[in-house]
């Protein structure tokens, strides 16, 4: 078994802004009412949610993947959000600074709409 998860995070333009001032190793901490963190356990979810959300609520949806260690995902269970094909981590806002000490690697961006 592998030592981390591959999670997808649906993004906008704004967030994708912030994660790129990082270098693309971390993502911004939560606004004042967003007091979950939401990656998803799949791309094609990721994909739904850039494509039929965020693009137009702002234009443009992007498709993020990056690497978690397994051992700081074990602390959280895998929500169902509305199925089997709509899963994901649900991370406390004022757990952020861990989480992104978590990934390895670089966030990468996978997928652009409109493409």
């Amino acid at each position: 078994m592998s030592d981390t998860v591959t999670l997808w995070r649906p993004v906008g333009p704004a967030e994708l802004a912030l994660i790129e001032a990082t270098g693309m190793a971390a993502f911004p901490p939560r606004l004042p009412g967003q007091p979950i963190f939401y990656p998803v356990t799949s791309e094609d979810y990721a994909v739904k949610i850039a494509r039929d959300w965020n693009v137009p609520e702002s234009g443009a949806g992007f498709v993020t993947r990056f690497e978690v260690l397994r051992a700081f995902l074990a602390d959280y269970r895998v929500e169902d959000a509305g199925g089997r094909a709509h899963r994901e981590y649900w991370i406390p806002a004022a757990r952020m600074d861990a989480f992104n000490a978590a990934i390895t690697g670089p966030i990468e961006v996978v997928r652009r709409f409109p493409e």
